[in-house]
């Protein structure tokens, strides 16, 4: 029973964390289409920085943490699977999307912010990268 609770508990940062880095480099358009140091290029900051520190720092954290217990308690029949290992490298990479998106947002500002096109193109490699996850833990391709 505390295995389904921790996946529970797992599956809900997952979307928390997901629903965040979906949200983040819109705010961070928002931001960059406002005039700078206006009323809302400061409101999406704010947005951005309690959303980083709320939301998306700690979900990723729950979800490596429970995520990494889960393989350790499973361990004698899961590491041999290779859909771990394809589900093991989105989530690295959506964490890795997590570090560009943060050090693109420091950018805002400075003659190297990111262009907004830019951030709606990459705002999609997230969501891939998560379907791909999904469907190697639910369907396990091989």
């Amino acid at each position: 029973m505390l295995l389904q609770w921790i996946k529970a508990i797992h599956i809900i940062f997952v979307i928390a964390w997901m629903a965040g880095m979906l949200m983040l480099p819109r705010l961070m358009v928002y931001r960059l289409e406002s005039e700078p140091g206006g009323e809302t290029d400061l409101k999406m900051q704010k947005a951005i920085n309690s959303l980083r520190k709320i939301i998306l720092t700690p979900s990723m954290i729950i979800v490596w943490f429970l995520g990494l217990y889960m393989i350790w308690i499973n361990r004698s029949f899961i590491l041999g699977e290779p859909w771990l290992y394809l589900k093991l490298a989105m989530v690295t990479g959506i964490s890795a999307m997590h570090g560009v998106f943060i050090g693109m947002n420091r950018k805002i500002g400075t003659d190297k912010a990111p262009k907004p096109k830019t951030l709606r193109m990459l705002n999609e490699v997230p969501f891939l990268m998560a379907i791909v996850a999904v469907i190697a833990v639910v369907v396990e391709p091989f």
